[in-house]
């Protein structure tokens, strides 16, 4: 199993200010409970997100010894990634790709071609930084806004960017609209035409749906997840009541319930969780 803790996006949209050195720290014990990737920051203006106007200062402080986790920061457009690359321990930018064209202009300000154009520049300037590029799938598994779905669209991009060489796509349920049987679907249908990217799963989802999608997309051979400590988090442009991620904790109790390698260093996991409570008091 591969996952992301993300950080990022329990903290994007908390109502307040979550000081500096306190975000550094938790992203630090985050460090050392060895999670494959940490999504821990973004890009974007500062006006659109307050809340990581300090992503830069946070991640000039992240202690990269701790273990080998990659740290990963979402950018929605060629300035913020410029921006973003001038922090050496970035490894993986993220870009959000909205299945969905109102969402696309509602989270970047872009049509479709605008972003799929935007996103081959910020391609060939992550090759020459040696450094990775996640595309993720938004409203992936539909949307709030009444565009018809259908899982040809989701493949229809799939394709377009597979030509161009992205190598990682996470299918996004930025809504928790989402079902096992439409992420079984997905799953199925997609990854294996296009055996050289690697799709992952990003789920918004109740906390007592975890185990179910989970499921869904583990037995059609997803093995990338990825999560937030208790669920904390969701995109603030995707609708008024926002859903929240899929709880750290319940992937770990699925792994366990399905006798899958547990990697991460559970007792670290542990002092995370609590400092995660007393930033986001639950």
């Amino acid at each position: 199993m591969f996952l992301t803790e993300c950080p990022r996006d329990a903290m994007q949209g908390w109502g307040e200010f979550i000081p500096t050195q306190q975000k550094i720290d938790y992203i630090n014990a985050l460090m050392s409970v060895k999670f494959d990737v940490l999504d821990c920051g973004s890009f974007v203006s500062p006006k659109a997100i307050p809340q990581m106007k300090d992503s830069g200062i946070v991640l000039d402080e992240i202690d990269k010894t701790l273990s080998d986790t990659k740290l990963s920061v979402i950018v929605a457009n060629f300035r913020g990634a410029e921006k973003a690359l001038k922090h050496s321990k970035i490894d993986i930018l993220g870009f959000p790709f909205s299945i969905s064209e109102t969402f696309q202009h509602r989270n970047t300000n872009k049509s479709h071609e605008e972003a799929f154009d935007d996103i081959i520049k910020i391609l060939d300037l992550t090759k020459s930084e040696n450094k990775e590029l996640n595309i993720y799938f938004s409203m992936a598994f539909g949307n709030p806004y009444g565009e018809f779905w259908k899982w040809e669209d989701v493949d229809f991009w799939a394709k377009r960017f597979s030509e161009i060489g992205i190598k990682n796509i996470l299918l996004s349920d930025t809504t928790g609209v989402a079902t096992p049987d439409s992420i079984s679907l997905l799953f199925k249908k997609i990854p294996e035409k296009y055996p050289e990217v690697h799709f992952g799963g990003h789920f918004h989802n109740r906390y007592e749906d975890s185990y179910s999608k989970l499921k869904a997309a583990y037995d059609e051979g997803c093995r990338r997840f990825d999560s937030a400590i208790k669920g904390i988090g969701g995109c603030p442009f995707a609708k008024d009541e926002l859903v929240g991620n899929m709880p750290t904790e319940q992937v770990f109790n699925f792994m366990a319930s399905e006798k899958i390698d547990i990697s991460q260093n559970l007792l670290h996991f542990e002092s995370a969780f609590n400092i995660a409570k007393k930033i986001f008091h639950f």
